[in-house]
């Protein structure tokens, strides 16, 4: 496993993380979800995300339970604030006081006595950004959190966020947790060079498309016992994308990872990692042989020469509104 700095700190994090979202404390057992993580240990995986929100505190409160049988300062921690943890209309979103509560409640189903990375899961449009902002550097001033980052923000918002704590001499966020993968390179438009330019890590979940980019979902086979057959996670299975435009790029990148001798889920994870500011890709695993696949990405190398091959395969790099270039992040501007 290698290990890569996250944005301006001084913690190091596996470039392949262990995430919780749709598996751990919700359709995944408790006696899986140990296996899975004794494995990640087993291979070097170091950070743990998790949320608040997911299934309502249950994936903390498995993750939890496992932090009690290893020692806590070998694994580094990231969980979330912002969904709704109950029907009452006040018990979510960013204000000082659902973020102070939230924290102390996560910090009991974690059992553990402080987090070492805690994310703003969400933009709060209802909360005034420097309430935010004052509300994160004081868990971090009072010992509860380590760093503080944010989730799915804009350019824009994380700029904003950035300046109004230098201004009032506050801990600032230092890392960024979206979405990206081969199929939803919307990162690629600002907010990477944002945060690359501003120091921030860059820990992206759903590398895989919900297991989508695996390779084991084709034209004539839905494989029953895959995420998206589960009454649970089949609600966020990216079915609009299986299209047949999809399954002749899937065709071609079988042949690269064939090529490579490695699946193409772990050709789709080491793409992510070849990316300079990326920190870490969050993986989701059903079973301990899932998490030794998708370790596998980790140092692999990537050159130039097949990194274009695989540009050509997607073609769906971000569009520059004016030219109608492709212009996602490595590609190089050429003007007009």
């Amino acid at each position: 496993m290698q290990y890569r700095q996250l944005g301006n700190t001084g913690l190091r994090i596996s470039e392949v993380s262990m995430g919780t979202w749709l598996t751990f404390g919700t359709h995944v057992e408790r006696d899986t979800a140990i296996a899975c993580f004794d494995k990640a240990i087993e291979l070097g995986i170091n950070f743990f995300d998790t949320a608040d929100m997911y299934n309502r505190g249950e994936a903390e409160k498995t993750l939890g339970e496992y932090l009690k049988l290893i020692p806590r300062d070998q694994v580094i921690i990231g969980t979330k604030v912002f969904g709704p943890m109950s029907d009452h209309w006040m018990n979510q979103g960013l204000s000082l006081r659902h973020i102070r509560s939230a924290c102390e409640t996560s910090l009991q189903r974690l059992r553990t006595d402080y987090i070492d990375l805690y994310q703003c899961h969400r933009y709060d449009l209802d909360t005034p950004l420097e309430e935010t902002c004052y509300a994160m550097h004081n868990l971090v001033e009072r010992g509860y959190i380590l760093h503080w980052g944010v989730s799915q923000w804009t350019a824009v918002q994380i700029l904003q966020a950035i300046r109004i704590c230098e201004k009032n001499g506050w801990r600032k966020p230092v890392s960024n947790q979206p979405i990206y993968n081969m199929l939803n390179r919307s990162l690629e438009v600002d907010v990477m060079d944002v945060c690359h330019a501003e120091g921030l890590g860059l820990v992206v979940y759903s590398p895989l498309a919900q297991g989508l980019l695996t390779g084991k979902y084709s034209r004539e086979h839905s494989p029953e016992k895959g995420r998206m057959n589960h009454p649970t996670a089949g609600n966020f299975f990216p079915t609009k994308r299986m299209t047949e435009e999809y399954f002749k790029q899937q065709d071609e990148l079988k042949l690269v990872a064939s090529d490579l001798g490695i699946g193409m889920g772990t050709l789709a994870l080491a793409w992510i990692l070849h990316k300079k500011p990326l920190t870490s890709v969050i993986m989701g695993a059903t079973s301990p042989e899932q998490v030794e696949q998708n370790c596998e990405a980790s140092g692999i190398v990537l050159d130039e020469e097949l990194m274009d091959r695989i540009e050509n395969i997607l073609n769906n790099a971000p569009v520059d509104q004016y030219s109608g270039a492709r212009v996602g992040y490595g590609i190089v501007k050429r003007g007009y």
